[in-house]
């Protein structure tokens, strides 16, 4: 597996992550109600609990893609140019 291959890779899964991410939020924000009547059908929570839920879930992708797709990339590419 060559070094230009990997770089390719981690930038197009850096892409797909972060439109995931993207989505996640959208739908939250424009559909927040819905999620909420959809998740409220097996579990009793309260709003701030809800929101606090998906906001953390959000931060923890955030973190899972800096870390394991964008800083794997910057490295990469450094180490690739030499620099």
């Amino acid at each position: 597996m060559d070094s230009d291959f990997l770089c390719r890779f981690l930038l197009w899964s850096l892409a797909f992550n972060d439109a995931v991410l993207l989505a996640w939020f959208l739908a939250f924000v424009s559909a927040r109600g819905a999620l909420r009547r959809l998740h409220g059908r097996w579990f009793a929570l309260p709003d701030a609990t809800f929101d606090a839920i998906h906001y953390a879930g959000m931060a923890a992708y955030k973190i899972g893609i800096l870390l394991f797709n964008l800083a794997p990339l910057v490295a990469l590419c450094l180490a690739r140019n030499g620099g």
